[in-house]
């Protein structure tokens, strides 16, 4: 019986011991160092509701972020399949997210991408996965059409006017009212269900006075669809018959009701009679539970939040009036979707430890369990033998370096379903401690202080102090450690005074570090102020005496009435006390004096009561002169924190005018040193304020005291105060991004101040990139105040984000801010139409140019009018960049304009378009008949002309010079036997006979006619002929007629020239 008590126990222990050493885990710090140095498994850190309803108006985002070392890749499946972001152009994951952004800019169909999503981020570690993610588009159906017939009812009948909304998604908000949108009022005879309907208990003929609309809101769209208005005809009696209660819903005498746990449970009767019936609710064998339990709708619902196994039951509603009662029985049953009991947590381990994940759910029914590793069944995953799945429990057994993964917890039933990822994270990390290095820390004696010592490594480390290098370990009695590391003394003496090791050590090897503590002697006021009574002008002093420890820096404040007092030019604050000369009844009341290191204070308080004087005194300042007062003086620093200090100075004398203010300056010696800003400013009735400060600056503090007469000279400067670093909290402000040529882009801000800094070596991170394309960020990291950006396209949008950041950190991720390339000259305009409605007017329009390569700043039009080869002066007009139409008031209705129309951009103007106005019709008519002579054709057809009847005229000459001229009566004889030979029919003409006589030509009908003696000589004297200015003819042929000439038919024979010629011959 002894052994088996004896084994019980052992197995006990030992059990305990194993779950004692499965539950003690590793925790990575919080340390961002750390943990950029340490693998880590992914972890999804942000995602999209399960049921995601989106606006089909917006693009939709699909959120999945994550973080791990390294840095997640991201991949999603859609409706169980891979899903190809990279084929769809519509389709894009955000930078280091694995944020979906479908855009619909381009065009598309929202409703083409619903369906069932699922993010994986994976590394070298392991794989994470999110909760699948029921994309769903929003939808607005309208209102079937329906022709509603009038509702014809007797008085005190029941009426239901059904409402049957267009199923949105999500459902609609419904609410009744008129056709003219004025609310339906409501009560416990005329109300809205929960299904929409409006349910009248009895009706009255006051229902007949309006229609009634039911109307559907939608959330996403935010608009209101409204059905057909029902008319009520009210059939009148001579009296309404009380009737008793009966149900309109729910049916019958009993209904069932399940409902899921967490959500709010709602039960509804509504019944008819006259009068209308009043509504309670009961619950069998219980009472309703009142902390959540509420009554709606004029207590025809009962709604119960936040459903537990608790509230199922029976409940049944009563519905009574003077006529008698009904009641109708609901069964509600709770089911459940799953609840976590014990969620799954990261678990860190160290080669060879034992560790298990656990994952307890419950629900209705009752939730199975299976367990994923890397987004995979675990039954399908590798064999790993250090891993034991037992139900919802996996218990880890001797793991090794390189079993690192992340494993997927899926608890569902009927309901719905949990997903949780806890990764298990294999590491073997050297000790390291956290703290700053050799750490002062001041306490004073017999006060509980505690030394800290934060470490971190795997496996977990043994953590052990040592005083002044002894070679024993501190622990018990006076001293007690804690499991994070610190060491807490319950009481510091002056023995423990000394430096402090602690040592950190694993099988990896060890870390130390050293702490030194000084024991202080606390600051106790030995003599405090007394209560005293004194008469009105005479002189009071306060005693104050203080002893402290001569190591630490004392600060002395007086308090009246628990506010910090104003030391006048009546009263002086000395070492041990403070003198009040000549007391008023205003200094009565309580005085406070206040000794205080930066480690304890004390304080000690009296009552000064003032006795008034029966005959006031002669007030003798108020014939002495005002002055400025004189400067503060013996400034001190106390209260020293990382972000603020404690600035107190004894004021100096007001000179006869009270100090209405005091002005609180600093200097600092890094940036802009010897220069004094002003930091804040505070009335005049104190001497000491707590001052806000930035980190990673050297101050130096004076006071200027001001009064009606003016300001003081500034008080000596305070020691200096240096307060320690941190990352900025602000970036640059005023960033732009304009360029300066055409192929580049200069960014610009306005630089961090000394107060804004907060560390040393601050920096820019100058970050670009073109607008709305999916490149990368560009960055460069710079000290100065611009960045140029080289070969860039001409004026292109950029997104750019300026950071600032020195050697603590970053700031906050800054704004993007839109900024343009460089500019460049214009293209011509996109068009340019001339229209002439009139002769006096010609109408101009142009579009903007096709590339503008900038900002249009305005255009620029030339024009001059013309007629011919004469042209006008040159004239100018400049036009607004919005500005695309121009009327011209003609000068003359002939002369037509040519055009000269230029963009302009702030580099100049870009190429002209020329156009020229439309031609009137009485100018056209005048340029057919002026400007022929100037055409080419036209010019070479009369040179060829001339040239052709100078060879004539050379060969008439010829001809003349050689054969001379026929006699008279050879000619009559020739002509005579010539007429013979035509009168004759039977003659034959031979070769000989058919050639022409020397001067005569056969004419048109074959008769052969004698040729005028006329030369062409006679032509030419006429005197009418003239050439114009190009040598063309333009004149007309005359011939000096002989006198006794009588047939008019002969002068035309002359008009050719080849006639001319057979006359000359």
């Amino acid at each position: 019986m002894v052994m088996q008590q004896y084994l019980l126990t052992y197995t006990g222990v030992v059990f305990a011991l194993y779950l004692h050493h499965i539950i003690r885990a590793i925790e990575v710090p919080l340390d961002p160092n750390i943990q950029n140095e340490l693998p880590q498994p992914p972890t999804i850190t942000k995602q999209s509701v399960k049921d995601y309803i989106v606006d089909p108006r917006d693009n939709i985002f699909i959120d999945c972020e994550a973080k791990g070392n390294p840095i997640p890749t991201f991949s999603w499946t859609r409706n169980g399949k891979f899903f190809n972001v990279a084929k769809d152009p519509k389709v894009s994951m955000q930078r280091r997210s694995g944020t979906l952004v479908i855009d619909f800019r381009g065009g598309g169909r929202p409703e083409d991408y619903e369906g069932e999503y699922q993010c994986s981020a994976r590394n070298e570690y392991g794989t994470a996965l999110s909760s699948k993610i029921l994309l769903q588009v929003s939808r607005s159906p309208l209102w079937p059409k329906e022709h509603l017939d009038l509702v014809e009812i007797d008085e005190g009948s029941p009426l239901t006017l059904k409402c049957n909304p267009p199923p949105g998604l999500p459902p609609p908000v419904v609410f009744w009212m008129s056709s003219s949108m004025e609310p339906i009022h409501q009560d416990k005879r005329v109300s809205q269900g929960q299904n929409g309907d409006l349910y009248f208990s009895n009706v009255m003929l006051q229902d007949a006075q309006t229609d009634y609309s039911c109307n559907a809101r939608f959330h996403f769209t935010h608009t209101i669809q409204q059905k057909n208005p029902y008319t009520l005809k009210i059939q009148t009696t001579r009296g309404v018959m009380e009737t008793t209660p009966s149900f309109m819903y729910p049916y019958g005498t009993s209904s069932n009701q399940i409902v899921l746990r967490g959500v709010d449970l709602l039960l509804e009767c509504i019944a008819s009679g006259v009068p209308a019936p009043d509504i309670m609710w009961h619950k069998k064998g219980g009472e309703l539970p009142t902390d959540k339990t509420k009554l709606e709708n004029f207590n025809k619902a009962l709604r119960i939040t936040n459903v537990s196994e608790e509230d199922s039951g029976e409940y049944f509603c009563l519905a009574s009036n003077k006529m008698g009662s009904i009641r109708h029985t609901i069964s509600v049953r709770v089911k459940a979707a799953p609840y976590w009991l014990d969620e799954p947590q990261n678990l860190i381990l160290a080669p060879a430890e034992d560790g298990r994940l656990v994952c307890r759910a419950n629900g209705n029914p009752k939730p199975t369990i299976q367990w994923l590793v890397n987004g995979e069944p675990i039954e399908s995953a590798p064999p790993n033998p250090s891993r034991e799945v037992a139900g919802d429990t996996i218990v880890f057994r001797d793991t090794q370096i390189g079993s690192s993964a992340v494993y997927q917890c899926n608890a569902s039933n009927e309901h719905g379903y949990l997903l949780a990822n806890a990764f298990v994270s294999v590491l073997d990390v050297p000790p390291r401690i956290l703290a700053p290095r050799n750490q002062l820390i001041k306490v004073i004696q017999y006060n509980r202080t505690r030394l800290d010592c934060p470490f971190f490594g795997s496996p977990i480390p043994t953590l052990r102090w040592f005083k002044n290098g002894q070679g024993s370990a501190l622990d018990g009695e006076n001293y007690q450690r804690h499991e994070n590391g610190s060491l807490e003394i319950n009481m510091a003496r002056k023995e423990d005074q000394g430096i402090y090791t602690c040592v950190a050590t694993n099988i990896l090897g060890k870390a130390e570090n050293q702490v030194r503590l000084e024991i202080k002697d606390p600051t106790r006021i030995v003599r405090g102020p007394e209560d005293l009574i004194v008469k009105r002008g005479s002189l009071v002093r306060l005693d104050c005496r203080i002893k402290h420890d001569s190591t630490l820096k004392l600060t002395v404040t007086w308090l009246k009435d628990d506010t910090p007092l104003y030391i006048g030019n009546r009263m002086k604050k000395e070492d041990d006390g403070l003198i009040i000369y000549g007391v008023a009844e205003k200094d009565q009341g309580d005085y406070t004096c206040v000794a205080s290191t930066e480690l304890d204070k004390d304080s000690a308080k009296a009552f000064l009561t003032v006795l008034a004087v029966v005959s006031a005194p002669t007030n003798r300042m108020t014939a002495l002169p005002k002055e400025r007062p004189e400067r503060p003086r013996d400034l001190e620093l106390t209260d020293l924190a990382e972000r603020s200090v404690r600035l107190t100075w004894i004021p100096g004398d007001d000179n006869n005018s009270p100090i209405t203010d005091y002005v609180v300056q600093f200097e600092e010696d890094k940036f802009q040193p010897g220069l004094w800003h002003n930091h804040s400013r505070y009335p005049g009735s104190v001497n000491s304020a707590v001052l806000r400060l930035s980190p990673y600056v050297n101050y130096q503090f004076r006071v200027i005291a001001v009064n009606e007469v003016g300001s003081s000279l500034p008080s000596l400067p305070s020691e200096r105060y240096h307060t320690i670093g941190a990352s900025p909290e602000i970036n640059p402000t005023g960033v732009q991004g304009a360029g300066t040529q055409k192929n580049n882009m200069e960014i610009t801000w306005t630089p961090l101040n000394a107060t804004q800094a907060y560390g040393p070596n601050l920096r820019y991170i100058v970050k670009w990139r073109q607008r709305e394309s999916r490149e990368s960020w560009s960055n460069e990291t710079v000290r100065t105040t611009r960045h140029v950006v080289w070969n860039t396209p001409i004026y292109v949008p950029y997104e750019i984000k300026v950071q600032a950041e020195n050697d603590f950190g970053r700031a906050p991720e800054p704004d993007v801010i839109i900024g343009y390339s460089g500019e460049d000259l214009p293209s011509v305009p996109r068009y340019f139409r001339i229209r002439q409605p009139n002769l006096e007017t010609i109408t101009l329009e142009w579009g903007h140019p096709e590339h503008p390569n900038g900002i249009i700043t305005g255009y620029n039009l030339r024009y001059q009018a013309f007629n011919g080869t004469k042209t006008g002066r040159t004239l100018v007009e400049t036009f607004s960049p919005n500005q695309t139409r121009f009327t011209l008031q003609r000068t003359d209705p002939i002369s037509r304009y040519r055009f000269f129309l230029r963009a302009r951009t702030q580099v100049g103007d870009g190429e002209s378009i020329v156009e020229e106005s439309p031609a009137p019709l009485n100018e056209a008519y005048t340029k057919n008949h002026v400007d022929i002579a100037t055409q080419g054709w036209f010019i070479g057809l009369m040179c060829a002309i001339a040239l052709l009847v100078l060879i004539l005229l050379i060969v008439c000459f010829i001809k003349r010079s050689r054969g001379g001229k026929y006699p008279v009566r050879e000619k009559v004889e020739v002509l005579d036997h010539e007429d013979h030979k035509v009168d004759d029919p039977s003659f034959d003409y031979s070769d000989e006979d058919n050639k022409e006589p020397p001067g005569s030509h056969t004419s048109l009908d074959g008769t052969i006619k004698q040729e005028s003696d006329d030369s062409l000589v006679d032509y030419g004297e006429g005197g009418e002929g003239q050439f114009n200015e190009d040598g063309s003819f333009i004149g007309q042929y005359t011939v000096k007629k002989d006198k006794e000439e009588t047939e008019g038919n002969e002068s035309s024979e002359a008009t050719s020239p080849v006639n001319a010629i057979y006359s000359l011959a």
